[in-house]
């Protein structure tokens, strides 16, 4: 079974976080993530990010680091997911590739359902004294 890889990023824009919708007729349809998507081939998972986030939501965003990797398997799938910790740059997002999105505090979390991929890290940001700062990003070696 080949492996599929994403990039999504915790975007950050006035202490609030950006959640994207599944279209209803994808599949976990109707679930809440984190924007991002399959990283297409030569690409960094930077670029796919960048990318992505212009395709399904019109957004620039700057990058600041990663903050974890997960790697998941569904019935049929495995995907391994990276997350990196980002800025809203410019431009309001539109909902071009998902159904919807949300601009959420931490504690709004928890009235969304979200993919069981990303439960290990809806954990972290939950109970580390997260505060949308560069020193939760993940130590590079």
């Amino acid at each position: 079974m080949s492996i599929i890889e994403v990039s999504a990023g915790l975007v950050f824009r006035a202490g609030r976080l950006l959640i994207t919708q599944r279209q209803p007729d994808a599949h976990l349809g109707g679930l809440w993530e984190f924007p991002g998507g399959k990283r297409e081939q030569g690409e960094t998972f930077e670029q796919c990010l960048v990318r992505e986030l212009q395709e399904e939501l019109a957004i620039e965003i700057s990058i600041r680091g990663e903050f974890e990797e997960i790697t998941h398997a569904y019935p049929g799938k495995t995907v391994f997911l990276k997350f990196f910790c980002c800025d809203w740059k410019r431009n309001e997002p539109q909902a071009l590739g998902c159904h919807a999105f949300e601009w959420v505090t931490l504690e709004d979390l928890d009235r969304f359902p979200f993919p069981a991929a990303d439960a290990r890290l809806l954990l972290r940001l939950k109970s580390e004294p997260f505060h949308f700062a560069s020193d939760h990003l993940k130590a590079t070696p």
